[in-house]
Parts: C-alpha cells; structure tokens; sequence
C-alpha cells in the first residue's frame, strides 16, 4: 500500500483498535485453477478477531462455510492479505480555508485501513472452532445489556452448525496503518474538515471520520 510518511500509522495497539472496531476484514489470496474452482485473486469478506497477545503483530482467526470453495485455496497459499477498513468519506473543497485563499484545492478522500499478511493455516478440530465460536459471540455480545450465548442453543443443533464451517488462522507477519486524515494540509484546512464533518446539517457529515480527523490534527 503506497502511504505517505504523514499517514502511517505503526502503533500496534492502534492497529488492533481499528481490527476490533471494524472486525469485518476481507481476506485476499491468490488461488490456482483445480484447487475448489478458485483460480487468481478470491476475496471473502469475515468477521475477523485479534489476539494481540500471540505473535509479535498479533493473530487472526475466523471462520467461513464449508461450502465456499475458498478453504481449499487457503490450504496451498504461502501468504494471504486481509484488509480492514475504518472510517472513510469524501471531503469537499468547500470546508478548506484556503478555498477562499486560493481557490487551488481539489476534493478527496479520508480514510484509516489497516492490511495484515501472514501464512493462513486451516482449522477443522471441534474445540478450536468452538472456541473461535464462543469468542466471536462474546465479543458482540458483551456490550448488550442481555448478551446471548452460544450455550442457550441445543447443543445438537450448535454440532451441526459446526459441521459447515472451518476456521482460519493467521500469525501475522506484516502489517501495514494507513490514517489519511487530511494531516497534508495546513491548520486551518484541518479545522475546517474537521468541522464539516461534525455538521450534522452537511450531506457529507461524518461524526465518525471528524473524531479520526481531529485526533491526528492534535498529534
């Protein structure tokens, strides 16, 4: 991923925070024809968890269906990319000082992705996928104020369930920040953007993005 020395991000903890904010990561591989009809670039989109403890850049896991042919293209695959991608919007021209200035600005695009490669290992054993299961549910399920919990299902029916699915590991052996919130521009731009943003009224209002963008103009 091409960053620009101002936007990346390297803080390990900050990496994990967008991973468990925005869980639903896409996982890339290249396949090869006669490995489950997956041939050249497949991508699935997976509720991904991060197990910051294991590995140096932490450890993926989640889970996909049996039936998508993409497991068995993950059996033969040196490396896989998965990409995560956090708050993102347009940012117009209007909301910069300098348009007043100079009239010299073009629109763009903010936004804090994070993409992780590492050697996926599929995972068929019954207790690693129940546990993968169970942490995945009580990661959502937390924050409500009467979590379910995979234990209040029939136990038969939670086995068959567990029959169509296989999991995936990943040991993270790269991985890459990228925070594009406008920090190429001058002070006032960055205000102004930020401010756009918090507009409830703008069409382009992002309270989301407009945190991201005021956290970077104050580091």
């Amino acid at each position: 991923m091409h960053i620009l020395p101002a936007f990346r991000e390297t803080r390990n903890e900050t990496l994990f925070d967008l991973m468990r904010a925005y869980p639903l990561g896409l996982l890339i591989t290249h396949g090869q024809d006669g490995q489950g009809g997956q041939g050249g670039l497949v991508a699935t989109p997976l509720p991904f968890l991060i197990y910051a403890d294991e590995g140096h850049y932490g450890t993926l896991r989640a889970h996909l269906a049996r039936a998508n042919p993409h497991w068995h293209a993950l059996r033969q695959a040196a490396e896989c990319l998965v990409v995560f991608q956090g708050a993102q919007g347009y940012i117009t021209p209007s909301w910069y000082a300098t348009k007043q200035e100079t009239h010299e600005v073009v629109p763009t695009w903010n936004y804090a992705t994070v993409h992780a490669w590492g050697a996926p290992r599929v995972v068929e054993e019954a207790a690693w996928l129940r546990r993968q299961l169970d942490d995945l549910v009580h990661a959502r399920e937390s924050i409500r104020p009467e979590p379910w919990a995979i234990g209040e299902a029939p136990q038969d029916f939670i086995a068959a369930q567990m029959q169509a699915i296989v999991g995936i590991e990943i040991p993270i052996g790269r991985i890459e920040g990228k925070w594009k919130m406008s920090q190429n521009r001058p002070a006032a731009d960055r205000t102004g953007v930020a401010d756009g943003l918090r507009n409830p009224q703008d069409p382009h209002g992002n309270a989301a993005l407009a945190e991201q963008v005021a956290e970077r103009h104050l580091r």
